[in-house]
C-alpha cells in the first residue's frame, strides 16, 4: 500500500509539474538505466511502478497458490494484477503519444482502480487474519 500511494503521489506530481515528458523514451531514458539529473523524477516514478507491479503480482501469485487463501483475496489481487500490467501498458502509451490528454485520464482511472484493489486485499488480508485470531 504504501508504495502504490507513493507512486501514485509521484505521478501525480509529475503531471502537475509539466514533467511528464522528461524521459522521452519508455522504458529507460536516454541515459540508459541510471539516468542524469534531468530525468531523475521521472525514472524514480518508473522504478517505483516496476516495484509496485512485481509486488502486486507477488501478491497475487501467493494469493493462487495459497489453498486457504480466501476467494475475496484471490480476486481482488487478481483484479489488481491486472490494472498494474493495464497501467503498465498505458504508461508507455502516454509517453509514446506524448501525454495525449485521454489517456493521461484513464491512466489515472485505472491507478484508481489499482489502489482499490490493493487497499481491498489488504483490507481482506487483515480481516480475515483477526477473524482466525479471534476463533482461537
Amino acid at each position: 500500500m504504501i508504495v502504490l500511494y507513493s507512486l501514485i503521489f509521484i505521478g501525480g506530481y509529475i503531471s502537475a509539474a509539466g514533467l511528464g515528458l522528461t524521459c522521452p523514451e519508455w522504458p529507460l531514458c536516454p541515459n540508459g538505466i541510471l539516468p542524469s539529473e534531468e530525468y531523475l523524477i521521472e525514472w524514480i516514478h518508473r522504478t517505483i511502478a516496476a516495484i509496485t507491479g512485481g509486488l502486486v503480482i507477488a501478491t497475487m501469485i501467493a494469493a493462487l497458490i495459497n489453498r486457504n487463501a480466501d476467494s475475496k483475496i484471490k480476486v481482488t489481487s487478481s483484479l489488481a494484477t491486472v490494472f498494474v500490467i493495464t497501467q503498465i501498458t498505458l504508461g508507455a502509451l502516454v509517453i509514446d503519444l506524448k501525454l495525449h490528454a485521454v489517456l493521461v485520464a484513464i491512466h489515472l482511472g485505472i491507478g484508481i482502480l489499482l489502489f482499490a484493489m490493493v487497499l481491498l486485499t489488504t483490507l481482506f488480508a487483515f480481516r480475515i487474519s483477526n477473524t482466525v485470531q479471534t476463533r482461537a
